[in-house]
């Protein structure tokens, strides 16, 4: 096991969100609710948000919906916000995957394979983030796993490898999205190999149900962290989100 994290130089909080937005259409795909997902979003002030399923080009959508966003990532983080995407899923009309939003400058991202099938074209998304006064760039990674409990295992077992390969051991770290982890066998991994806790677990001693979002049930979607101490974690699955996804976004307010 790895020894803890040491946190950075200067203290900061760090306000982070986890969402898979369903390539911004409601739940059952019959409105596009993206123009929503940023009002939403910008109204937590976020610091950095993880995004799954973000459409970053689909043709057939662009002529059906009056006010469809191609770039989804650029339109979300708006003015405010820099953003990272990694594609990952390609397909005759277009192509989705993961997104980092972030108030910080990203210095470096990186989007790697974690494709084990052609049915399920899997990435995860690594960004360096230049913070103010630390010593060193916060690490964020975005992923999203498969739906099978023998491939998710092996997936983590490629990001693992990654971590320890590409990030310091020292090196503050936060890694977030949709593991589609029902079974709940994926944190006592990352704990084991990387230290990393993740947020719900730490508070609450159980991951989040964030999914289906009207009535969370299931425990997908997660929020690990290294080098960092959990203040705040919640599911936000009240109005207005329980019409902008089928997920429910975590929330989760970080010391570091």
């Amino acid at each position: 096991m790895r020894p803890h994290a040491a946190l950075p130089a200067h203290h900061r909080q760090l306000v982070v969100a986890s969402y898979n937005i369903h390539k911004g259409l409601s739940p059952l795909n019959r409105r596009l609710v993206l123009h929503d997902v940023r009002h939403a979003l910008s109204q937590l002030a976020p610091d950095m948000v993880f995004l799954q399923e973000v459409q970053g080009v689909h043709l057939a959508h662009s002529h059906r919906f009056e006010t469809w966003q191609q770039a989804q990532h650029e339109y979300l983080a708006g003015d405010l916000l820099h953003s990272a995407y990694g594609k990952n899923a390609h397909y005759h009309l277009g192509h989705h995957g993961n997104a980092l939003l972030s108030r910080y400058p990203i210095l470096h991202w990186d989007n790697f394979d974690l494709t084990l099938h052609r049915f399920e074209q899997r990435g995860a998304l690594h960004c360096q983030l230049d913070v103010a006064d630390w010593d060193q760039p916060l690490h964020a990674l975005c992923v999203h796993l498969n739906l099978r409990a023998g491939d998710r295992r092996k997936q983590i077992g490629i990001l693992v490898d990654y971590i320890q390969r590409h990030i310091p051991a020292d090196a503050p770290l936060v890694l977030a999205g949709d593991f589609n982890d029902w079974r709940g066998e994926l944190s006592a991994m990352l704990a084991q190999h990387l230290d990393m806790h993740e947020a719900f677990e730490t508070l609450y001693g159980a991951p989040a149900r964030s999914f289906p979002v009207r009535m969370p049930l299931l425990t997908l979607d997660r929020v690990y962290v290294r080098g960092f101490q959990v203040s705040v974690a919640e599911v936000l699955s009240g109005a207005p989100w329980r019409n902008l996804s089928d997920h429910a976004p975590l929330y989760a307010v970080l010391q570091g």
